[in-house]
């Protein structure tokens, strides 16, 4: 499957006291630039979080927000841990036994002890377990997101490429006639010059020129990139820059047979493969 670099997805869920949500929003990039923006209870997913987003996207600026908005009507309940209070107060009754020289513990210290007050809102175990989850939901619709993106591009390329082979296979079998009328033309104009066509120097200059106006060579390495692509397409994967690579191949045999072109019809085939090209360029950019 081809993927787009660009893409959208967002997961929510409502928890005790508020909203957690995970919201991934891709453009396309040369490099993986991943940003992570995260409320301070998740601080501790960072790496893990990285690692998960690095497994499924290779290329792209990925920007992967995760917040929790608290519901203000919602003020959480304090509630007092009897049971560990009751065995505070007994291990420092048991200490004061052993050091009588230690002063007793005030209730404020004892209420700020972990645990003694606890409140009915969300843990922070709970929140970063819940984290983990909407993210491989995100990632699930976030990849579906740029497949169906990735398939929309692959199409348009195909389209391009076919109309390109169209053009080579058609006049690939007429060079042979545009070279001999140049051939022959040439011969003509150096025979009004010269008076005459027995110098094999001038023999030679003309077959060496039929040799350099001849765009056959460069006709067949078109059809060979445009067969290449057609094969990275079908393969799938991130083929990004490989296909931007076949691009410039593309665009620098298009510029040759435009420079060696002596008739209208291969200028014309060479403009027409040129903006094909810059077509597909374009989109390839948008290709992971």
């Amino acid at each position: 499957m081809i993927l787009s670099m660009t893409g959208y997805a967002v997961a929510s869920r409502e928890l005790a006291g508020g909203l957690l949500s995970v919201e991934l929003r891709a453009v396309n990039h040369r490099y993986l630039d991943l940003s992570l923006r995260l409320p301070d209870e998740l601080r501790q997913l960072e790496n893990q979080l990285r690692e998960k987003l690095a497994g499924r996207v290779s290329r792209g600026k990925l920007d992967c927000r995760i917040g929790f908005s608290a519901r203000a009507e919602q003020q959480p309940k304090l509630q007092l841990n009897t049971a560990l209070l009751s065995d505070l107060v007994q291990l420092a009754g048991h200490a004061r036994t052993i050091a009588p020289g230690a002063g007793e513990l005030k209730l404020g210290e004892l209420l700020r002890w972990p645990g003694v007050l606890i409140t009915d809102s969300v843990t922070p175990e709970t929140m970063q377990q819940t984290a983990l989850e909407l993210l491989d939901l995100a990632l699930a619709d976030f990849a579906a997101t740029r497949g169906r993106e990735g398939s929309k591009l692959a199409a348009m390329l195909l389209e391009r490429i076919d109309r390109m082979e169209t053009l080579v296979t058609e006049i690939a079998p007429r060079l042979p006639t545009i070279v001999a009328a140049y051939d022959e033309k040439l011969k003509t104009r150096l025979l009004e010059a010269l008076g005459s066509l027995d110098d094999d120097r001038v023999r030679q200059e003309v077959a060496l020129f039929a040799q350099k106006i001849d765009v056959a060579e460069e006709l067949s390495r078109l059809s060979t990139h445009l067969a290449e692509i057609r094969r990275i397409l079908k393969q799938g994967g991130a083929v990004g820059k490989r296909l931007d690579f076949l691009m410039q191949e593309l665009h620098r045999e298009a510029n040759t047979l435009g420079s060696k072109s002596v008739a209208l019809e291969t200028s014309q085939v060479a403009l027409e493969l040129k903006v094909l090209i810059e077509q597909m360029r374009e989109q390839v950019q948008n290709i992971e």
